[in-house]
């Protein structure tokens, strides 16, 4: 099993020093990756129905300029976004700026993608919301032949490119994870991802949305095996409540296990870090 530690986006702040001190902890207490949600934007949810979780007020790192402001900070953990919403970017930059990242940290970047919910957020940046599934499926084969290949011709729906490449190639296929719960969604992470970056949620629907990826995977013809799973424990309860959720998620089929130390009341960049000290002290205590 690995372990990670879900980046306290909204709680950190904007002190660099702040950022720098967290990810170094981080990496100094043994865990194998950071984790980094994403927003470009936050609305003003006044007038709006449903639910908003995050808002103009909520604080955002961009993920993959953070990474890259981590990656000479950093020695060994992996930097994973938690998810960058990939449809509401433009493809061949962000193609350039994962290539990027995953060059100056020496291969630890994992690009986790999703469709995203927030309208608001694609009506700003210029995309249309209501086909973003169809563009991520698009968007994710001509990232990888932007890695590969030195020049791309492709003619989509949503993207082209008429004999154009990036330059340097990142060496490798960058791994890319995918978010979400829908069955639309686990569906495509059995298709066409390398792997899935589960939310919150109990251990018994884990194991059946893990079942669902995974029969995906094989109708697609590939070993579900290959197809990576990381859960979510919170930060509620006690440490060993905490593992015993992990251990639980563990059993059905999580290789990989980060810690939400957000909305847990917690006061301080320290605060995050003794949370998770508390957690990995109990996770080699068991």
């Amino acid at each position: 099993m690995q372990y990670g530690a879900v980046f306290p986006q909204t709680e950190i702040g904007a002190d660099p020093v702040v950022v720098r001190d967290y990810a170094q902890a981080v990496e100094d207490l043994g865990y194998d990756y950071l984790l980094a949600y994403d927003h470009v934007l936050g609305a003003d949810p006044e007038g709006r129905g449903g639910r908003w979780p995050y808002t103009y007020m909520s604080s955002f790192h961009e993920p993959l300029t953070l990474f890259a402001y981590l990656a000479g900070l950093t020695e060994r953990i992996e930097l994973v976004s938690g998810v960058i919403i990939l449809p509401q970017r433009q493809t061949a930059l962000l193609a350039k700026q994962a290539a990027e990242v995953d060059i100056l940290t020496g291969g630890r970047l994992i690009l986790g993608i999703g469709s995203g919910w927030n309208y608001v957020e694609y009506e700003t940046l210029g995309q249309d919301f209501h086909t973003r599934g169809r563009r991520l499926e698009e968007q994710v084969g001509l990232l990888r032949r932007f890695w590969s290949e030195q020049l791309v011709e492709f003619e989509g729906e949503f993207d082209r490119a008429p004999g154009a490449g990036i330059n340097p190639l990142p060496g490798r296929l960058i791994p890319i994870w995918m978010g979400g719960t829908a069955p639309v969604v686990l569906d495509r992470i059995g298709r066409i991802g390398d792997g899935w970056i589960a939310g919150r949620g109990g251990p018994d629907q884990f194991a059946l949305d893990v079942q669902a990826i995974r029969e995906a995977a094989e109708r697609a013809g590939r070993d579900p095996s290959g197809v990576g799973i990381a859960g979510s424990v919170a930060h509620h309860g006690s440490p060993d409540e905490q593992v015993a959720f992990a251990a639980r998620l563990g059993a059905a089929g999580a290789e990989r296990i980060h810690v939400v130390t957000m909305d847990a009341g917690l006061e301080s960049p320290g605060g995050h870090i003794n949370a998770l000290r508390e957690f990995i002290e109990a996770v080699r205590g068991s």
